[in-house]
């Protein structure tokens, strides 16, 4: 297991095999390129990282035994959705997107984890932080 010296341990699972046998959700990502041109012009940007946003999204309890491993402490199984399951990407645009859906492409817009928010002037970029 890797350590990150401020957070403590850092588990990392290989979830190839899972991965193989997992129906593919094929939700689109956006393409940087069209974000970074709606973004393009506006005087002010925040961009926000959601921290271990992956790790927000609950599992549904049927599926948790998929997600087992066994390390020296122990077997666990997540209940929250770790990184290296194939659909985790989709998953989280999905629901990123569903959340902020009356805000996406006005002033914000998502990539993953990652946030941009913009506005024309600093009062309007701190009011959208707000929103």
């Amino acid at each position: 297991m890797p350590t990150r010296i401020p957070t403590g341990w850092r588990v990392c699972i290989d979830y190839r095999k899972l991965n193989t046998v997992t129906r593919k959700d094929h939700f689109p990502l956006p393409f940087l390129d069209q974000i970074l041109e709606r973004v393009a012009g506006h005087e002010y940007y925040c961009f926000l990282d959601g921290y271990s946003g992956y790790n927000q999204i609950e599992i549904a309890p049927e599926d948790q035994e998929k997600t087992t491993f066994t390390c020296p402490f122990g077997t666990f199984a997540y209940r929250r959705m770790p990184f290296g399951l194939c659909n985790a990407p989709a998953t989280f645009q999905r629901c990123m997107l569903s959340i902020f859906s009356d805000m996406v492409e006005r002033f914000l817009e998502v990539f993953m984890d990652d946030f941009s928010v913009f506005g024309d002037s600093f009062q309007d970029c701190l009011s959208n932080l707000t929103k």
